[in-house]
Protein backbone atom coordinates (compact mmCIF):
# COMPACT_ATOMS: atom_id res chain seq x y z
CA UNK A 1 0.00 0.00 0.00
CA UNK A 2 2.95 2.03 1.01
CA UNK A 3 4.30 1.89 -2.38
CA UNK A 4 1.65 2.66 -4.28
CA UNK A 5 0.94 5.29 -2.49
CA UNK A 6 4.61 6.78 -2.79
CA UNK A 7 3.99 6.03 -6.86
CA UNK A 8 1.11 7.79 -7.02
CA UNK A 9 2.85 10.82 -5.11
CA UNK A 10 5.30 10.72 -7.39
CA UNK A 11 3.07 10.51 -10.45
CA UNK A 12 1.01 13.69 -9.53
CA UNK A 13 4.03 15.37 -8.85
CA UNK A 14 5.40 14.84 -12.51
CA UNK A 15 1.72 16.09 -13.82
CA UNK A 16 2.31 19.44 -11.57
CA UNK A 17 5.76 19.98 -13.34
CA UNK A 18 4.45 19.48 -16.70
CA UNK A 19 0.95 20.86 -16.90
CA UNK A 20 1.26 22.01 -20.58
CA UNK A 21 2.05 18.35 -22.20
CA UNK A 22 -0.18 16.94 -20.08
CA UNK A 23 -2.90 18.71 -20.73
CA UNK A 24 -1.67 18.33 -24.23
CA UNK A 25 -2.05 14.74 -24.34
CA UNK A 26 -5.43 15.18 -22.59
CA UNK A 27 -6.60 17.88 -25.50
CA UNK A 28 -5.24 15.21 -28.40
CA UNK A 29 -7.09 12.08 -26.75
CA UNK A 30 -9.99 13.48 -26.20
CA UNK A 31 -10.42 14.62 -29.88
CA UNK A 32 -8.82 11.70 -31.09
CA UNK A 33 -11.70 9.09 -28.99
CA UNK A 34 -14.19 11.74 -30.14
CA UNK A 35 -13.91 11.08 -33.68
CA UNK A 36 -13.96 7.19 -32.93
CA UNK A 37 -16.98 7.45 -30.72
CA UNK A 38 -18.57 9.68 -33.57
CA UNK A 39 -17.35 7.04 -36.27
CA UNK A 40 -18.75 4.62 -34.00
CA UNK A 41 -21.71 6.28 -33.90
CA UNK A 42 -22.50 6.95 -37.47
CA UNK A 43 -21.91 3.20 -38.51
CA UNK A 44 -24.74 2.09 -35.40
CA UNK A 45 -26.97 4.63 -37.06
CA UNK A 46 -26.40 3.18 -40.75
CA UNK A 47 -26.82 -0.18 -39.72
CA UNK A 48 -29.89 0.82 -37.89
CA UNK A 49 -31.30 2.67 -41.10
CA UNK A 50 -30.13 -0.19 -43.05
CA UNK A 51 -32.48 -2.52 -41.27
CA UNK A 52 -35.05 -0.57 -40.80
CA UNK A 53 -35.41 0.66 -44.64
CA UNK A 54 -34.44 -2.53 -45.73
CA UNK A 55 -37.84 -4.29 -43.89
CA UNK A 56 -39.69 -1.42 -46.09
CA UNK A 57 -37.99 -1.89 -49.53
CA UNK A 58 -40.63 -1.85 -51.96
CA UNK A 59 -40.36 -3.30 -55.25
CA UNK A 60 -42.37 -1.35 -58.06
CA UNK A 61 -44.42 -3.34 -61.18
CA UNK A 62 -44.83 -0.38 -63.51
CA UNK A 63 -47.60 -1.15 -66.10
CA UNK A 64 -47.72 -0.29 -69.48
CA UNK A 65 -49.44 2.66 -70.52
CA UNK A 66 -50.31 4.36 -73.35
CA UNK A 67 -47.05 6.66 -73.56
CA UNK A 68 -45.00 3.60 -72.95
CA UNK A 69 -42.38 2.84 -75.19
CA UNK A 70 -43.10 0.45 -78.03
CA UNK A 71 -39.84 -1.94 -77.34
CA UNK A 72 -41.34 -2.28 -73.30
CA UNK A 73 -45.15 -2.54 -74.63
CA UNK A 74 -45.39 -3.69 -77.73
CA UNK A 75 -49.25 -4.76 -77.13
CA UNK A 76 -50.08 -1.17 -75.99
CA UNK A 77 -51.34 0.04 -72.49
CA UNK A 78 -52.42 -3.05 -69.98
CA UNK A 79 -55.17 -4.92 -70.26
CA UNK A 80 -57.86 -5.76 -68.05
CA UNK A 81 -56.74 -9.82 -68.39
CA UNK A 82 -53.08 -8.71 -68.15
CA UNK A 83 -53.66 -6.98 -64.84
CA UNK A 84 -55.42 -9.87 -63.62
CA UNK A 85 -52.80 -12.23 -64.50
CA UNK A 86 -50.37 -10.30 -62.75
CA UNK A 87 -52.34 -9.96 -59.50
CA UNK A 88 -53.09 -13.86 -60.00
CA UNK A 89 -48.92 -14.15 -60.21
CA UNK A 90 -48.74 -12.08 -56.82
CA UNK A 91 -51.31 -13.81 -54.87
CA UNK A 92 -51.18 -17.30 -55.68
CA UNK A 93 -48.45 -17.55 -58.60
CA UNK A 94 -44.84 -18.30 -58.80
CA UNK A 95 -44.34 -14.80 -56.52
CA UNK A 96 -46.49 -15.19 -53.83
CA UNK A 97 -43.83 -16.50 -51.84
CA UNK A 98 -41.87 -13.80 -51.74
CA UNK A 99 -44.54 -11.40 -51.77
CA UNK A 100 -45.63 -9.92 -48.22
CA UNK A 101 -48.37 -7.67 -49.13
CA UNK A 102 -49.11 -5.27 -52.05
CA UNK A 103 -50.97 -2.41 -52.98
CA UNK A 104 -52.05 -1.06 -56.55
CA UNK A 105 -51.76 2.46 -57.02
CA UNK A 106 -53.43 3.87 -59.89
CA UNK A 107 -52.26 6.56 -62.65
CA UNK A 108 -54.40 9.27 -60.66
CA UNK A 109 -53.08 8.59 -57.32
CA UNK A 110 -49.47 8.44 -58.85
CA UNK A 111 -49.86 11.80 -59.58
CA UNK A 112 -51.33 13.12 -56.56
CA UNK A 113 -47.97 11.00 -54.69
CA UNK A 114 -46.15 13.41 -56.82
CA UNK A 115 -47.55 16.67 -55.99
CA UNK A 116 -47.52 15.60 -51.99
CA UNK A 117 -44.17 14.61 -52.65
CA UNK A 118 -42.78 17.83 -54.89
CA UNK A 119 -45.47 20.60 -54.88
CA UNK A 120 -46.66 21.91 -57.43
CA UNK A 121 -44.25 23.67 -59.96
CA UNK A 122 -43.45 24.09 -63.56
CA UNK A 123 -42.35 21.03 -63.97
CA UNK A 124 -45.11 19.25 -62.27
CA UNK A 125 -47.89 21.86 -63.32
CA UNK A 126 -48.83 20.45 -66.51
CA UNK A 127 -48.61 16.73 -65.49
CA UNK A 128 -51.99 15.01 -65.81
CA UNK A 129 -52.96 11.64 -64.64
CA UNK A 130 -52.34 9.60 -67.79
CA UNK A 131 -49.04 10.98 -67.92
CA UNK A 132 -48.12 8.42 -64.79
CA UNK A 133 -47.81 4.74 -64.82
CA UNK A 134 -50.00 2.21 -63.04
CA UNK A 135 -47.64 0.56 -60.79
CA UNK A 136 -48.16 -2.56 -58.13
CA UNK A 137 -46.09 -1.49 -54.63
CA UNK A 138 -44.63 -5.11 -53.48
CA UNK A 139 -43.43 -5.75 -50.02
CA UNK A 140 -41.60 -8.73 -50.25
CA UNK A 141 -40.92 -11.16 -47.21
CA UNK A 142 -37.19 -10.83 -47.77
CA UNK A 143 -36.03 -7.82 -49.46
CA UNK A 144 -32.96 -10.18 -50.80
CA UNK A 145 -35.08 -11.73 -52.60
CA UNK A 146 -35.91 -8.72 -54.95
CA UNK A 147 -33.98 -10.62 -58.17
CA UNK A 148 -36.27 -13.12 -58.08
CA UNK A 149 -39.04 -11.16 -58.42
CA UNK A 150 -37.88 -9.14 -60.52
CA UNK A 151 -37.33 -11.94 -63.23
CA UNK A 152 -41.00 -13.24 -62.82
CA UNK A 153 -42.28 -9.61 -63.61
CA UNK A 154 -39.57 -8.30 -66.01
CA UNK A 155 -40.68 -10.08 -69.60
CA UNK A 156 -44.51 -10.24 -68.27
CA UNK A 157 -47.18 -8.92 -70.59
CA UNK A 158 -48.52 -5.57 -69.69
CA UNK A 159 -45.18 -4.70 -67.38
CA UNK A 160 -43.19 -1.79 -68.24
CA UNK A 161 -40.70 -1.49 -66.05
CA UNK A 162 -39.29 -3.27 -62.30
CA UNK A 163 -37.80 -1.14 -60.27
CA UNK A 164 -36.33 -1.74 -56.38
CA UNK A 165 -35.44 1.12 -54.21
CA UNK A 166 -32.13 -0.64 -53.35
CA UNK A 167 -29.84 0.67 -55.78
CA UNK A 168 -30.79 4.44 -54.38
CA UNK A 169 -30.83 3.13 -50.85
CA UNK A 170 -26.82 1.22 -51.58
CA UNK A 171 -25.63 4.63 -52.78
CA UNK A 172 -27.30 6.69 -49.89
CA UNK A 173 -25.58 4.17 -47.53
CA UNK A 174 -22.46 4.37 -49.50
CA UNK A 175 -22.21 8.03 -48.77
CA UNK A 176 -22.82 7.58 -44.74
CA UNK A 177 -19.85 4.68 -44.85
CA UNK A 178 -17.65 7.04 -46.57
CA UNK A 179 -18.07 9.41 -43.93
CA UNK A 180 -17.74 7.05 -41.02
CA UNK A 181 -14.53 5.77 -42.86
CA UNK A 182 -13.39 9.43 -43.41
CA UNK A 183 -13.80 9.91 -39.56
CA UNK A 184 -12.00 6.70 -38.40
CA UNK A 185 -8.93 8.05 -40.89
CA UNK A 186 -8.98 11.51 -38.60
CA UNK A 187 -9.32 9.47 -35.70
CA UNK A 188 -6.09 6.97 -36.56
CA UNK A 189 -4.16 9.85 -37.66
CA UNK A 190 -4.72 12.03 -33.95
CA UNK A 191 -4.41 9.03 -32.25
CA UNK A 192 -1.25 8.57 -33.72
CA UNK A 193 -0.55 12.39 -32.82
CA UNK A 194 -1.90 11.12 -28.42
CA UNK A 195 0.67 7.90 -28.93
CA UNK A 196 3.74 10.72 -29.91
CA UNK A 197 2.38 13.30 -27.22
CA UNK A 198 2.52 10.59 -24.34
CA UNK A 199 5.63 9.68 -25.58
CA UNK A 200 7.01 12.95 -25.63
CA UNK A 201 5.62 13.42 -22.46
CA UNK A 202 7.32 10.67 -20.77
CA UNK A 203 10.63 11.54 -21.93
CA UNK A 204 10.98 14.56 -21.09
CA UNK A 205 9.68 13.49 -17.47
CA UNK A 206 12.26 10.99 -17.46
CA UNK A 207 14.32 13.30 -18.38
CA UNK A 208 14.01 16.14 -15.23
CA UNK A 209 13.42 13.41 -12.57
CA UNK A 210 16.90 12.06 -13.63
CA UNK A 211 18.59 12.75 -10.86
CA UNK A 212 15.85 11.08 -8.58
CA UNK A 213 15.64 8.17 -10.50
CA UNK A 214 19.41 7.85 -9.65
CA UNK A 215 19.43 8.57 -6.39
CA UNK A 216 16.43 5.37 -6.43
CA UNK A 217 18.89 3.51 -8.43
CA UNK A 218 21.20 3.29 -5.33
CA UNK A 219 18.88 2.64 -2.71
CA UNK A 220 18.20 -0.23 -4.55
CA UNK A 221 14.41 0.50 -5.40
CA UNK A 222 12.63 -1.77 -8.10
CA UNK A 223 12.72 -1.52 -11.81
CA UNK A 224 8.92 -1.06 -11.59
CA UNK A 225 8.54 1.10 -8.34
CA UNK A 226 10.71 3.37 -10.43
CA UNK A 227 8.92 2.77 -13.90
CA UNK A 228 5.54 2.83 -12.76
CA UNK A 229 4.86 6.64 -11.92
CA UNK A 230 5.73 7.39 -15.39
CA UNK A 231 3.05 5.30 -16.52
CA UNK A 232 0.37 5.91 -14.12
CA UNK A 233 1.08 9.95 -15.95
CA UNK A 234 0.05 8.92 -19.19
CA UNK A 235 -2.86 6.35 -18.46
CA UNK A 236 -4.11 9.53 -16.26
CA UNK A 237 -3.76 11.95 -18.52
CA UNK A 238 -5.51 9.46 -21.43
CA UNK A 239 -8.18 8.49 -19.06
CA UNK A 240 -9.14 12.08 -18.34
CA UNK A 241 -8.94 12.11 -22.34
CA UNK A 242 -11.30 9.39 -22.75
CA UNK A 243 -13.69 10.44 -20.10
CA UNK A 244 -14.11 13.70 -21.89
CA UNK A 245 -14.48 11.91 -25.45
CA UNK A 246 -17.41 10.11 -23.92
CA UNK A 247 -19.15 12.84 -22.72
CA UNK A 248 -18.37 14.39 -26.61
CA UNK A 249 -19.57 11.17 -27.72
CA UNK A 250 -23.50 11.10 -25.15
CA UNK A 251 -23.77 14.91 -26.10
CA UNK A 252 -23.34 13.67 -29.83
CA UNK A 253 -25.89 10.60 -29.47
CA UNK A 254 -28.41 12.13 -27.13
CA UNK A 255 -28.47 15.88 -28.70
CA UNK A 256 -27.87 15.51 -31.98
CA UNK A 257 -28.93 12.48 -33.22
CA UNK A 258 -31.49 11.75 -30.45
CA UNK A 259 -32.74 15.13 -30.93
CA UNK A 260 -32.22 17.38 -33.36
CA UNK A 261 -31.94 15.16 -36.32
CA UNK A 262 -35.14 13.40 -35.33
CA UNK A 263 -36.67 16.16 -35.21
CA UNK A 264 -35.71 17.13 -38.36
CA UNK A 265 -36.39 14.29 -40.07
CA UNK A 266 -39.18 12.44 -38.37
CA UNK A 267 -39.13 9.18 -40.47
CA UNK A 268 -36.18 8.04 -39.77
CA UNK A 269 -35.48 6.54 -36.00
CA UNK A 270 -32.19 7.63 -35.01
CA UNK A 271 -29.78 6.26 -32.18
CA UNK A 272 -29.92 7.63 -28.70
CA UNK A 273 -27.64 8.33 -25.86
CA UNK A 274 -28.49 4.49 -24.87
CA UNK A 275 -25.92 3.43 -27.92
CA UNK A 276 -23.23 5.53 -26.65
CA UNK A 277 -23.48 3.82 -23.32
CA UNK A 278 -22.23 1.01 -25.19
CA UNK A 279 -19.20 2.87 -27.14
CA UNK A 280 -18.02 4.49 -23.89
CA UNK A 281 -16.53 1.38 -21.83
CA UNK A 282 -14.63 0.83 -25.56
CA UNK A 283 -12.59 4.64 -25.66
CA UNK A 284 -11.68 4.10 -22.09
CA UNK A 285 -10.20 0.69 -23.02
CA UNK A 286 -8.64 2.22 -26.05
CA UNK A 287 -7.23 5.33 -24.46
CA UNK A 288 -5.59 3.01 -20.92
CA UNK A 289 -4.17 0.46 -23.41
CA UNK A 290 -2.62 2.87 -26.47
CA UNK A 291 -1.71 5.07 -22.69
CA UNK A 292 -0.10 1.77 -21.49
CA UNK A 293 1.68 0.97 -24.47
CA UNK A 294 3.33 4.16 -25.22
CA UNK A 295 4.45 4.89 -21.65
CA UNK A 296 5.77 1.39 -21.28
CA UNK A 297 7.74 1.60 -24.23
CA UNK A 298 8.80 5.45 -23.49
CA UNK A 299 10.07 4.30 -20.16
CA UNK A 300 12.04 0.87 -21.20
CA UNK A 301 13.71 2.88 -24.22
CA UNK A 302 15.06 6.44 -22.57
CA UNK A 303 14.95 5.26 -18.49
CA UNK A 304 17.50 2.83 -18.55
CA UNK A 305 17.04 0.98 -14.93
Amino acid sequence: MNRLLYMLGETFGSIRRNVAMVASVILVTFISLTFVGTAALMQTQVNQMTDDFYDRLELSVFLCTENSPQTACPTGAVSADQRDSIENTLTDGAASQYVASYRHETQQEALDALLEDRGEDSRTASLTASDMSESYRVLLNDPEEFTVVTELFGSAPGVETVADQQEVLDQIFGILNGLTLVALIIAGVMIVCALLLVATTIRLSAFSRRRETGIMRLVGASKSMIRMPFVFEGVIAAVVGGLLACAATWVVAEFVLGQWMAQQVPSIHFIDSDQAWIIMPGLLLVAVVLAVIASWVTVRRYLRV
